[in-house]
């Protein structure tokens, strides 16, 4: 196989997708991307990374997009029901994707999941995880691999940034209970990496994406408080409160903060690996504090 094959990564303008799109372009590859994101507001890539509209309600031209598509990484995710999207919607839309995708003649997919996705789960966003892996395996004629990440972390946002910013913002940071349930952070580019590495690669494979570091909850903000230097007081609260709390300042923001599933599936610790097999994500998050804590938090980022 030559460099110069043709990848499609969904999202490619937003943050996963990005970091596999701009490691595919490092390493020779053509790139294209299927998002929402509409092509007048700019893409970090130019014109070297064509963008696509999804078509989910036209799956022929979906199909259509993705010829001679050799390998399509899979993104699109939404955290929750939010006005007109929803996890039903967001199942069913993938689903016409990886079908299309088939059709298509793509020779493999690489699908970005969760760690402990159950089709069976009372948390809608582990339940649509699971049920999507369920179609993957389904799905005849067309290699996949699925990477579970955790929490995934950079410098630039998401909720590292935003726990950072908290933790400056505030004297007093609440967590959901005791905070003794486990997370295992995953760096981006480790992710990217990873991704890409395995694209090559003919079998099927299920992997745990995560870094090498686990934390209880309640560490891993004291961590954070420590290497940026925060002073402010960290209180065990229960989760009902921490939530109310999140919610008034969500609507202070004007931001989507951790809904109650998403608070649900941290305290009961399905954000951390629980394979057995050794980290594949090299990054220690630790020491990944040490050269960024100056610039993390500074500003509110989502």
């Amino acid at each position: 196989m030559t460099a110069q094959r043709l990848h499609t990564v969904t999202g490619a303008t937003n943050y996963t997708g990005m970091y596999i799109a701009q490691l595919l372009l490092q390493q020779g590859h053509r790139v294209q991307s299927i998002t929402h994101h509409h092509p007048n507001w700019g893409s970090p890539f130019g014109d070297r990374v064509p963008l696509h509209p999804f078509n989910f309600d036209q799956p022929n031209l979906l199909r259509q997009t993705l010829e001679g598509t050799d390998t399509l990484f899979n993104t699109y995710w939404i955290r929750a029901n939010h006005k007109d999207r929803t996890d039903q919607q967001y199942i069913e839309q993938t689903r016409v994707m990886f079908q299309a995708a088939r059709e298509a003649g793509v020779r493999r997919i690489v699908h970005i999941s969760i760690t402990n996705p159950d089709p069976e789960s009372d948390l809608p966003y582990f339940q649509g995880k699971g049920q999507l892996e369920d179609a993957l395996r389904d799905l005849e004629g067309v290699s996949h691999a699925i990477l579970r990440p955790t929490v995934i972390y950079s410098a630039e946002d998401m909720p590292l940034n935003i726990i950072a910013w908290t933790l400056r913002q505030f004297p007093v940071v609440l967590i959901p209970g005791r905070g003794k349930y486990e997370i295992q952070p995953v760096f981006v580019e480790d992710l990217a990496a990873l991704a890409v590495e395995v694209m090559d690669q003919e079998e099927n494979l299920e992997i745990d994406a995560v870094g090498p570091e686990v934390f209880t909850y309640a560490m891993l903000i004291k961590t954070i408080r420590s290497k940026i230097g925060a002073r402010c007081a960290v209180m065990p609260m229960p989760s009902s409160i921490t939530y109310l709390a999140g919610k008034a300042l969500g609507k202070m923001l004007d931001e989507m903060v951790p809904t109650r599933d998403e608070i649900r599936g941290l305290s009961r610790g399905l954000l951390v690996s629980r394979s057995g097999e050794p980290a594949p994500c090299p990054t220690r998050l630790s020491e990944w504090l040490d050269e960024h804590s100056d610039q993390l938090g500074r500003s509110y980022a989502n």
